[in-house]
């Protein structure tokens, strides 16, 4: 039955209702596992929808269909990790490879892109994306494509995405925007001109940290082909089970996040007042310097949040060896809360230089807010930072 009744839905119906009851077969209201890794042929040179489980599969096509529609792209590719995602952006880049992005991204990308800049695959130039004088100078030169992250990680930078994605396109790059950190329930580059969306689907997308995946959005059918093909090409499609898996977390994706945010800032709001916090970078706390931004750009302030602990590190060490509730694990967006000290586990790859660069300090602790009640979240920091000598 056709279902254009969800052109004019609100995404949370349509997140639901793609893919629901479309199974020709027995009628299944949830779309069926589909493990196998090759499909028959009906006949000598007559190849059905798929051939092989790395080129296609409707489980993958299912959670392509939905994240592209959150985004608002033509399509997406699924891949096995947020990173594969993110590398098939420069397998095909155009002139001098050039890649402009943020001076304090994901330690994980700097890690990525260093290393395939020693391969000569392109050349990378970092750039404060809070600073104005510095992106143009950045983007002065012929650029291939501007890599951009709001909120930054583990800071919570906001960068006008509207502004910066338009000076991106004035120097000839294609904008990519990696909106993880928000998901697509509080936040669509592609509203303010991005080419491209990447997402670690690990993360809210998920939603519950079981499965590594990421995606590609694109903006046009030219690149949905292209970097499906690439996806191909190098073997980084997503697997069937993780497609499966990141479809069933996405459903309840609005339900998740705006509980979540909820409670990010009754647990902001109290650590802001503690005397043993000296900093707190959420940008839901009017004291944030890009507090009117996030109203701008964003339906929510987000889960994301990190904070300074006055005595640095050896207030971090006691805080985390009595810390309850919060689970000490790198990742976020999951169900659970999780406590990270940022400069020894995710952002670990970065040199010494590059995170005082970033400004990620010793005494910087990241929290990803869970769905448990906020008041037993404040109780278990509360408790924690009362062991703070």
């Amino acid at each position: 039955m056709s279902k254009d009744y969800l052109k004019n839905a609100g995404l949370g119906t349509k997140v639901i209702n793609i893919g629901i009851d479309s199974d020709p077969t027995h009628g299944a209201v949830m779309p069926p596992i589909y493990l196998t890794t090759n499909y028959s042929f009906e006949g000598f040179g007559k190849k059905r929808t798929y051939d092989y489980g790395r080129s296609g599969n409707p489980n993958r096509d299912i959670i392509a269909e939905v994240i592209a529609e959150l985004e608002g792209g033509v399509g997406a590719v699924m891949t096995a990790s947020g990173l594969a995602a993110l590398d098939l952006l420069w397998q095909d880049l155009p002139g001098n490879r050039r890649v402009v992005v943020p001076h304090d991204c994901y330690g994980g990308t700097q890690r990525l892109l260093n290393a395939r800049a020693r391969q000569g695959l392109i050349k990378v130039v970092y750039v404060d994306q809070g600073d104005d004088a510095a992106i143009e100078a950045a983007l002065s030169e012929p650029t291939a494509l501007f890599l951009l992250e709001t909120p930054s990680n583990p800071l919570m930078r906001l960068i006008d995405l509207e502004k910066l994605i338009a000076l991106g396109h004035k120097a000839g790059a294609k904008v990519a925007v990696d909106n993880t950190f928000l998901s697509p329930a509080l936040q669509n580059p592609v509203r303010f001109g991005a080419d491209f969306v990447v997402h670690s689907t690990t993360k809210y997308i998920n939603g519950h940290s079981d499965v590594i995946g990421g995606a590609l959005v694109c903006t046009t059918a030219e690149d949905v082909t292209l970097y499906r093909w690439w996806a191909n090409c190098v073997g980084a499609t997503a697997a069937p089970f993780d497609s499966y898996l990141t479809l069933r977390g996405v459903r309840t994706l609005f339900v998740r996040v705006r509980q979540q945010q909820q409670s990010a800032q009754s647990v902001a709001e109290f650590l802001y007042a503690h005397p043993k916090v000296k900093t707190v970078h959420y940008p839901g706390l009017p004291s944030h310097p890009q507090h009117e931004l996030a109203k701008k750009q964003q339906a929510g302030f987000g889960a994301m949040m990190s904070f300074e602990l006055a005595g640095g590190l050896e207030a971090v060490k006691q805080l985390f060896d009595h810390i309850e509730l919060f689970s000490l694990a790198e990742s976020l967006g999951g169900i659970e809360s999780l406590i990270v000290h940022p400069a020894s586990m995710t952002h670990a790859a970065m040199s010494a230089e590059a995170l005082a660069t970033a400004g990620i300090s010793d005494g910087l602790i990241r929290l990803s807010i869970g769905l448990e009640e906020a008041p037993d979240l404040i109780a278990a920091l509360e408790r924690g930072l009362a062991q703070i000598a």
